[in-house]
């Protein structure tokens, strides 16, 4: 889990924007990660979602495959498989597959919520509450199925045994935060829309990790959002196309990506409504300067390891260009750390 500095990477929801269908978002994605790559992303990871006509990451595993066959160093990965949705033994052989396809960039995030409501969550699998309740217990399943050890055991994942797929924990509250430190497993918060207990979960993991084989100190993502321009009102302007999508997901209204707009006093009343406000707390959206500022407030605070990007611009050249200037600001922020680091070394 070494990194030089804080590490920043993208989560990929791929979301259809109006104007384009599915495949076009699908290849959208593929054309992302290739950037991201070149302009130092550490990792691409896919979520899960379900029954919505407006998402097209409903498939993490295919994703994956698709990404990782057409880039060269880019990690790929989860995030996250929601492991109640399916069989660990099966998720086992698929990342198992993945593993051998392109060692060494494959990425396994685990995650406990359905990503759907829950009359879909009960059509994907019946027993998907039971499954739930037992998160922990079917980590270990896939912990135990891509051990080498299990090659004795009646029932193998046998293509997954031996394989180089770390295991991330995800979540978004303190359980989840309790579990990762338990299991000695990186942890992965999704601050990008559940503000509430980041500091909490991230002092609860660090307090309580217990080093394991897989790690031998905590590490922490956290989620967050992202709209860089050249200007702030250039940004605030792509930053809208979000606050429509979250307000939609509020009222049960929802649709594609909306096109941006200029920032009304409606989107701005939107934006205070209690529930947006804290789902998009940790979004930072303006000019290289703006961003700047408060991101290394955020990483002061905070103090994780890496942070893993949402970045829902309508327009693929408009998120190009934010990922771009992204990568400069934490290229700046690494820079000077390092510098610092070096002086007071002295």
């Amino acid at each position: 889990m070494e990194t030089q500095g804080i590490g920043y990477s993208i989560l990929e929801l791929a979301l259809v924007p109006q104007g384009r269908n599915i495949k076009q978002t699908l290849n959208d994605s593929l054309a992302l990660a290739k950037e991201a790559q070149a302009m130092g992303y550490k990792r691409i990871w896919f979520a899960e979602h379900h029954n919505s006509e407006h998402i097209g990451s409903n498939s993490p595993s295919l994703l994956i495959g698709y990404v990782a066959e057409n880039t060269e160093t880019i990690k790929v990965g989860s995030g996250g498989i929601m492991l109640p949705n399916h069989s660990p033994l099966v998720i086992a052989e698929q990342f198992g597959t993945l593993a051998h396809l392109y060692p060494g960039r494959i990425d396994l995030g685990l995650g406990r919520a359905p990503g759907t409501d829950m009359a879909t969550a009960q059509a994907i699998r019946s027993d998907f509450i039971q499954a739930a309740h037992s998160f922990p217990k079917e980590i270990e399943k896939i912990q135990n199925y891509f051990s080498p050890g299990n090659s004795g055991s009646k029932v193998r994942a046998a293509i997954a045994e031996g394989t180089d797929v770390p295991l991330y924990i995800l979540g978004s509250s303190t359980d989840s935060a309790h579990l990762a430190a338990q299991k000695g497993l990186p942890y992965a918060f999704a601050s990008h829309f559940a503000s509430t207990h980041l500091l909490d979960a991230l002092q609860i993991y660090r307090e309580e990790f217990q080093p394991s084989a897989a790690l031998e100190s905590p590490y922490t993502i956290a989620g967050i959002n992202v709209f860089v321009a050249d200007t702030d009102e250039q940004a605030e302007r792509l930053f809208t196309t979000l606050i429509r999508m979250f307000f939609g997901v509020l009222t049960g209204t929802t649709t594609a990506l909306h096109p941006p707009t200029a920032m009304t006093e409606e989107l701005r009343a939107m934006l205070q409504h209690p529930a947006v406000y804290q789902m998009l707390k940790y979004s930072f959206v303006g000019s290289k300067s703006t961003v700047k500022e408060h991101l290394q407030a955020f990483l002061n605070e905070t103090k994780v390891d890496e942070l893993i990007v949402v970045s829902p611009a309508h327009s693929q050249k408009d998120r190009i260009k934010s990922i771009k200037l992204f990568s400069e600001i934490m290229d700046d922020i690494n820079s000077e750390a390092s510098r610092a680091d070096q002086k007071n070394a002295k």
